[in-house]
């Protein structure tokens, strides 16, 4: 069976401007270079419009302990200097949730890249990516027409589009980001409720799958006889 016949995917749900969610992209990568299923991803919406806070001490200040916690424990890199802007900035996701929906909407293909792409402008870069007019630069090396892009990023569509997909993360139990789902077409297997490294959560993937669909592992897992990826 191969990978466009087979019924498996990963469903990720995770947000562009969740800290734990920038430090699983180096999982998501490896998840790719081991196995064979697609990755879809569904916008959860970690603090999107009546949810959002503003950039006050506080908040500055539980911003900056949970970024020390996911740079120590998964070695990403962040830019510690966005949380020094004293301008009334806001935390609001549902933007960069929507750019995640209108680039799924043009290019599924492209998502899990444009993702990263939001999560490594944000926290590495310093780049306010709940500011439409940064996106034009962002879309550098995607292949889409900038202009829809663009047009569909503030349109009445994608945001119902995108609430949608805050919907369906609740319909599908997550209560927290980032989450990994296994569908296997007729059930969901939690396969990573929460950060867990790559070192860990890989080789627990393969068992279950060796274990549970025997038959169906060297089309699923890449290093098996006829895994491809």
């Amino acid at each position: 069976m191969t990978a466009t016949e087979q019924p498996f995917e990963f469903i990720y749900v995770g947000d562009p401007m969740c800290s734990w969610c920038w430090g699983f992209a180096p999982v998501l990568d490896q998840l790719q270079a081991n196995f064979t299923i697609p990755i879809r991803v569904v916008a959860g919406g970690l603090r999107p419009g009546p949810a959002a806070e503003p950039l006050n001490d506080q908040m500055r200040a539980t911003l900056a302990h949970h970024w020390e916690q996911v740079a120590e424990r998964s070695g990403q890199p962040f830019d510690y200097r966005f949380l020094q802007r004293n301008d009334g900035w806001v935390y609001d996701t549902e933007l960069a949730d929507t750019a995640i929906v209108t680039m799924r909407h043009l290019d599924a293909d492209q998502t899990l890249s444009f993702f990263a792409r939001l999560q490594r402008a944000f926290y590495a870069e310093g780049v306010d990516v709940t500011d439409p007019d940064v996106y034009p630069d962002l879309l550098d090396s995607y292949e889409v027409d900038r202009d829809q892009f663009m047009n569909l990023l503030t349109s009445p569509e994608m945001k119902e589009k995108t609430w949608a997909d805050f919907a369906e993360a609740r319909r599908l139990g997550v209560t927290g980001f980032p989450t990994l789902l296994l569908d296997e077409g007729d059930r969901l297997v939690a396969a990573s409720p929460g950060y867990v490294p790559a070192d860990s959560l890989i080789p627990a993937i393969r068992d279950w799958i060796l274990e549970q669909h025997t038959t169906l592992a060297p089309g699923l897992v890449c290093d098996l006889e006829d895994g491809v990826c």
